[in-house]
């Protein structure tokens, strides 16, 4: 019996078509440019359903509710599909991957990212590939986890970073293995992939939780982002230099992250580095980070670490939960010295 697929359709580059404004996704015509391919309809491809949701967005526009829908369509027809395919615009994917890889515990089917850099209306589009590659994967059966698929490479969701605005292998996954490579045969890394999960789906919708960005550079004057040091502002993902450092000897800094964790903030470091991992205290200039009880992202991409808040203070845990957590690996989005 041939596997189920479902296409969700949210917009992005991969179905825009030409307008007098520039590119834009509209209702309709991406079905339309669907049938215009007649390897999606051959004897090896899955069965696929596509649902195309309203409204068509630039994934630059997505948000905890885009996540939210898309989640609960996945939940809602998880024993009717094998498989899952995700279409979705390149500026925000590897974050929506990271949150539905959260969201949805005890996944054991594929969920598969995937859109394109150039329009399925142009000739050359890469489109056409990362949909039909997709489709394959997620109608397979050695894939049990969130990913995402672009230019021949199959990344875990919670691992991938964009890394070209313009080139074809638009993702990358620096701190992880790829998942697969596909050549003339689609070649699975077997060690690198999740294994199945027991218990069944579960589905953790998001709540808008405040939480903040900041990123480090020389010359930075903390206390310019004290007045956002709030009780309201629930987590923050502190980019710094290397492994875990900041300009001088965290003096300035010290009094904001105190006030922070007083009122309940969870401040997560990650490393503007793509490759490599956190280590606070290693560097004197990492230090205050540290004795001020900064939590440790290790080799987090800041797209997982944003999404992993989201995802435990919509659980409901307390501020000493969270930061326990965010120090471990939930679904295999950082390493574990």
């Amino acid at each position: 019996m041939k596997k189920k697929v479902l296409i969700i359709y949210t917009g992005g580059t991969i179905g825009m078509t030409r307008t007098e404004n520039g590119y834009a996704p509209q209702s309709g015509q991406f079905r339309l440019a669907m049938k215009a391919i007649p390897d999606l309809y051959a004897a090896q491809m899955p069965q696929w359903d596509m649902v195309e949701m309203q409204p068509l967005l630039d994934s630059s526009n997505m948000t905890l509710h885009e996540w939210n829908k898309i989640a609960q369509l996945i939940a809602d027809r998880y024993d009717a599909y094998d498989g899952f395919v995700v279409l979705h615009g390149t500026d925000t994917m590897a974050y929506t991957a990271s949150a539905l890889s959260f969201m949805l515990e005890g996944l054991d089917k594929p969920v598969i990212l995937t859109g394109s850099q150039i329009p399925m209306c142009e000739i050359r589009s890469d489109g056409r590939d990362n949909l039909i590659t997709s489709l394959l994967i997620a109608g397979g059966d050695k894939v049990h986890e969130v990913c995402l698929y672009f230019g021949g490479k199959l990344l875990r969701g919670n691992r991938a970073t964009k890394y070209s605005a313009d080139g074809l292998i638009a993702f990358i996954s620096p701190n992880y293995p790829h998942l697969a490579e596909a050549g003339i045969t689609i070649k699975y890394n077997e060690a690198a992939l999740r294994q199945r999960q027991q218990g069944g789906l579960h589905l953790q919708l998001l709540e808008n939780v405040p939480i903040g960005v900041l990123k480090v550079f020389p010359g930075i004057q903390f206390e310019l982002f004290e007045s956002i040091m709030t009780e309201k502002l629930r987590g923050i993902v502190i980019e710094t230099f290397g492994a875990g450092n900041i300009p001088g000897d965290g003096d300035a800094l010290l009094p904001i992250i105190r006030k922070a964790f007083r009122n309940g903030t969870v401040l997560t470091v990650c490393s503007q580095c793509p490759q490599g991992a956190v280590s606070l205290g290693t560097y004197e200039t990492s230090n205050a980070l540290k004795k001020a009880g900064a939590v440790s992202g290790l080799d987090m991409t800041t797209e997982a670490a944003v999404a992993k808040l989201y995802y435990l203070f919509s659980r409901g845990f307390d501020k000493e939960s969270v930061k326990a957590q965010m120090e471990q690996d939930l679904r295999g989005e950082m390493t574990l010295s």
